[in-house]
């Protein structure tokens, strides 16, 4: 008779979400719960939605072992593009905001080549179109702010889906998607453990299994009750949540994505074993310019305007959320769920220190403490391994 064989969870695969509900719990503590508001929960879903939307694309550019500096001044002039086309060229909302993409993917596809095909560092290549994509904004905008813009454009970045309540102030929307959540979580488990099984791998205990899917279902239900008390379901939460799911297929179940893992791992190995290192250099930061331009159209929708500033250090926090996600310093190493737990752990110290009376400056100093803490500890983990 065999004897069934057993595995515990490895924690260190949770790490940063443990970190991420130790942290809200601490400003709770520390705010007297008023980041548990239904209006700072939604706050840092909508405040923290260009940050999620840059770290998808930055992960796969760290994934490569690199980073792009041009994010926030791509941020910067797709938002100007798409108020220019609206304001001064009367053109319809939803062809503005193509237009914003387009720049994007011009900056990507520019990036991109002087990468690839070039051969020019991405430090340096990012870095210039930093530069260049600033000064542009203020030139196009003659440093002056575009708006206000019309709802059929702002509801990208501020609207919210039709609210449905159900007793008293529960929102019918976000109790129906937390209960897809739950279902799917539940049977992802249940294929795991029969897939387990089949293949008599070693088994999880189910206890073991029990306490993380709750945890994690507990959270869900959390951010869904007090956006359905707030207003309900905003866009934004939508498009972040597709391109999450898009993106984590493609980092996980697609040849692309393992291309771009094996670049940051070994890349002169990658290259002798067939793959085109200068194609995935060219569409990783292709890729970035194009959710670089969703991320300023999002901004000037929720700002209803475009001004000369926008995108400021966001390509900070987009660094900063890869990672804090996990993300090794040399690539190869990074998931997009990490990315994005990272993200909303900047997000939700930005809103606790908000909320605590911190200063910018202060924010600043913590954010970078954290930031180092997290690549301090990650090289440290490796060379003890």
């Amino acid at each position: 008779m065999n004897e069934k064989k057993t595995i515990n969870i490895d924690l260190k695969q949770y790490s940063m979400i443990i970190i991420l509900v130790v942290v809200y719990l601490l400003f709770a503590v520390i705010t007297k719960g008023m980041n548990m508001t239904p209006a700072s929960v939604n706050n840092l879903v909508m405040q923290n939605s260009y940050v999620v939307i840059l770290a998808v694309g930055m992960l796969l550019c760290c994934l490569t072992g690199n980073v792009d500096l041009s994010v926030g001044s791509t941020v910067a002039v797709a938002g100007a593009a798409a108020g220019i086309a609206i304001v001064d060229m009367g053109m319809p909302s939803p062809v503005a905001m193509i237009f914003g993409l387009l720049v994007g993917l011009g900056f990507g596809l520019f990036n991109g080549f002087f990468i690839a095909y070039v051969g020019i560092p991405p430090f340096i290549t990012t870095l210039a179109t930093m530069l260049m994509g600033r000064g542009l904004t203020y030139t196009v905008l003659a440093a002056q702010t575009k708006g206000p813009l019309p709802g059929s454009y702002t509801f990208l970045g501020s609207g919210f889906l039709p609210s449905i309540k159900i007793a008293g102030n529960i929102d019918l929307i976000c109790c129906l998607v937390a209960a897809v959540v739950t279902a799917l979580l539940i049977l992802s488990e249940l294929n795991g453990i029969t897939t387990r099984k089949k293949y008599n791998f070693p088994a999880y205990p189910v206890w073991q299994l029990a306490v993380k899917d709750a945890v994690i279902i507990v959270i869900v239900w959390f951010f869904m009750l007090k956006l359905g008390a707030n207003r309900g379901l905003p866009i934004v939460l939508i498009v972040m949540a597709a391109l999450v799911g898009l993106y984590h297929y493609i980092t996980t179940m697609t040849v692309a994505g393992r291309q771009v893992y094996a670049m940051g791992g070994n890349a002169k190995a990658a290259q002798l074993s067939g793959i085109d290192t200068k194609k995935v250099f060219f569409w990783v930061y292709t890729n970035m310019g194009v959710l670089a331009g969703l991320a300023g159209v999002v901004l000037s929708s929720r700002n209803a305007s475009a001004t000369p500033k926008a995108g400021d250090a966001f390509e900070m926090d987009a660094i900063a959320s890869c990672y804090i996600g996990g993300a090794a310093c040399a690539g190869g190493i990074g998931t997009i769920i990490g990315a994005v737990v990272g993200a909303f752990i900047m997000g939700t110290l930005n809103i606790g220190m908000t909320l605590m009376g911190l200063g910018t400056d202060a924010q600043k100093i913590v954010k970078g403490a954290v930031l180092l803490g997290a690549v301090t500890f990650d090289l440290v983990s490796k060379r003890k391994k």
